[in-house]
């Protein structure tokens, strides 16, 4: 069985979509890996970072999106037709190895979630309320993912920014996650929080069933404010590494890179359409040092 890792912050804009994408990438394409990226992000830009608008419309009117596996996990049909492997997009951009499930713009309705809940608690006499929640978002990711997860080394769960159900249950699902973020106090702040609640998580499921994630890395993506400002820049990572010592911090830092940028536009990672640019060599190091440290 592979590894399943999250890529979250509770900030938003510091690279994680991008991070996501380009490491999945690296694992299939330098590594022969086989990678399955899960968008879990209503903005859907990790979908559209790996296949075209055009593409995406077809599939979201076919149901092949992740909304159409959360809908069967809240409304179960009998006769449901899709399986998680008709939704997968096997081979995105054309690399063998590299599999998307796609997002959804709408993922799932918050109303809906809490009144089956709240049945279930009523039909099996269950006073708290919280043990009924608790439980379904330590499974829902993990049981979408149960049947295709020994056909993969690695599931990328690329989480939208914040502390939703989803990111709950991704993280609840994963072996291992990364932090991308930007020697920016915001951005600091955000990796504060995720640790916080990721804490409190594993408190609030006990040992029914331990959650036992670990982190594998903080990545720091740099921009031109941070290289402009040297001394301030120093001054975040100094706190960051008092925070969470320098063996957490991943030694390979993705530069300010225009290609990386631009790459969206071809709905292709940075690493496939300018595999010689500055960033996507920083990726193809960055995954080398996550491999080492798994």
């Amino acid at each position: 069985m592979g590894y399943v890792i999250a890529t979250a912050n509770m900030k938003g804009g510091v690279g994680k979509t991008t991070l996501t994408v380009n490491l999945a990438t690296c694992l299939a394409k330098n590594h022969g890996k086989r990678v399955l990226v899960l968008d879990l992000d209503s903005q859907i830009s990790a979908t559209l970072s790996l296949m075209s608008p055009l593409d995406f419309a077809k599939r979201r009117k076919q149901s092949k999106t992740f909304r159409y596996l959360i809908d069967e996990v809240i409304n179960p049909d009998p006769q449901a037709k899709l399986t998680i492997q008709d939704i997968i997009q096997s081979q995105v951009c054309n690399l063998p190895g590299l599999d998307l499930l796609p997002g959804d713009i709408d993922l799932y309705d918050e109303f809906v979630v809490s009144e089956m809940l709240h049945q279930q608690a009523t039909a099996l006499g269950e006073q708290d309320f919280e043990t009924i929640w608790n439980r379904f978002e330590r499974v829902l990711i993990n049981n979408i993912l149960k049947p295709v997860r020994q056909e993969y080394d690695f599931i990328l769960l690329d989480c939208a920014p914040g502390y939703n159900l989803l990111t709950r249950s991704a993280l609840a699902a994963s072996d291992f996650y990364i932090l991308p973020a930007k020697p920016e106090p915001l951005s600091v702040v955000g990796i504060q929080l995720l640790e916080r609640r990721i804490a409190q998580l594993k408190d609030s499921h006990g040992h029914e069933t331990k959650i036992d994630i670990k982190m594998l890395g903080i990545v720091f993506s740099m921009s031109t404010a941070n290289l402009l400002t040297g001394r301030y820049y120093k001054q975040v990572m100094h706190r960051v590494v008092e925070d969470f010592g320098v063996e957490k911090i991943c030694k390979v830092q993705i530069p300010v890179d225009v290609n990386v940028a631009k790459a969206v536009d071809s709905f292709m990672p940075a690493v496939l359409n300018a595999p010689q640019s500055a960033g996507s060599k920083a990726f193809f190091q960055l995954t080398q040092e996550l491999l080492q440290k798994l």
